[in-house]
């Protein structure tokens, strides 16, 4: 792994740049940061000016062609993407350049990986290779086994087995990463909205139901979130951080299941609290 020189950082929303900035810096790297001016939190000048190793440019995300030129400016070779940049993006008003204008027309599909996958290309093209975005991360990738004082009850395992089934066929589409899971019926199926949102609406979804004496079953929610089979460790890689633990809480949600060494924990220590705190079984299986 590199530990001198300079490293791009295309930044997109939440605490994934942030983390990526602390641990490029500590080891030795002056970051660039291309911030969203859509997505990336406003906190960022104020990292930089606290630091002279990270130099910050704003620009709008349709602005691929001026992407390019910062980091060739600024002798950068070798770029991370971290954040998320939110696919309905794509749909909104933004204005793409010429460069993304013509790589949008020459995608056969506008799913994330298609779209990703191309800008990666047209970066290494130009002399910028982008890297896995866990590269500087790797402690904060989960690790196998039961993560909290609560492991799974049966019911909930059983759930588990049949989300992970469930999830890993609609990830292969490039469809989303987390569905959640009752009674082994599926409740919801991420889309463009994001795994918090789909949590909130399953937990809408089971609220709907009748509450009567009569129910045969006594559902609880089992969110299941796993990594694309073929994923690419540069971008969209499955992330959790104490955000989708309160959202699981306001949903009535009482299981977590994560994808082990491909799913990356922001706060890995408070996410585990929090789960305790809540109820919430944690668990970090194997890709089988």
């Amino acid at each position: 792994m590199t530990t001198t020189g300079k490293l791009g950082l295309i930044a997109g929303n939440g605490r994934f740049p942030f983390l990526l900035v602390d641990a490029a810096r500590a080891h030795g790297l002056e970051v660039v940061v291309a911030a969203i001016k859509e997505e990336t939190d406003p906190e960022m000048d104020t990292r930089a000016a606290t630091d002279i190793g990270i130099r910050v440019h704003w620009l709008s995300l349709g602005e691929l062609s001026r992407l390019i030129e910062t980091f060739q400016a600024e002798g950068v070779t070798r770029a991370v993407m971290a954040g998320q940049v939110r696919h309905k993006q794509i749909f909104s008003s933004i204005r793409p350049d010429w460069r993304l204008a013509k790589l949008l027309l020459s995608l056969r599909t506008r799913s994330t990986d298609m779209l990703l996958g191309a800008i990666a290309k047209v970066l290494g093209d130009e002399g910028i290779e982008l890297i896995s975005s866990t590269a500087y991360l790797e402690p904060l990738l989960a690790k196998t086994g039961v993560l909290t004082r609560r492991s799974p009850t049966e019911e909930e395992h059983k759930d588990v087995l049949y989300g992970r089934t469930i999830a890993t066929a609609i990830a292969a589409f490039d469809l989303g990463q987390t569905v959640v899971i009752a009674a082994r019926a599926c409740v919801a199926i991420e889309a463009m909205e994001g795994t918090d949102a789909t949590i909130a609406r399953a937990g809408e979804l089971m609220r709907s139901i009748d509450q009567g004496e009569s129910r045969l079953l006594e559902p609880s929610l089992t969110v299941v979130k796993v990594a694309k089979p073929n994923q690419d460790m540069r971008f969209d890689v499955p992330v959790i951080g104490v955000a989708t633990i309160a959202a699981m809480q306001q949903a009535g949600a009482t299981c977590l299941c994560v994808e082990a060494g491909r799913t990356l924990l922001f706060d890995p220590e408070a996410i585990v609290a929090a789960s305790d705190a809540a109820g919430i079984a944690m668990i970090a299986l194997p890709r089988v």
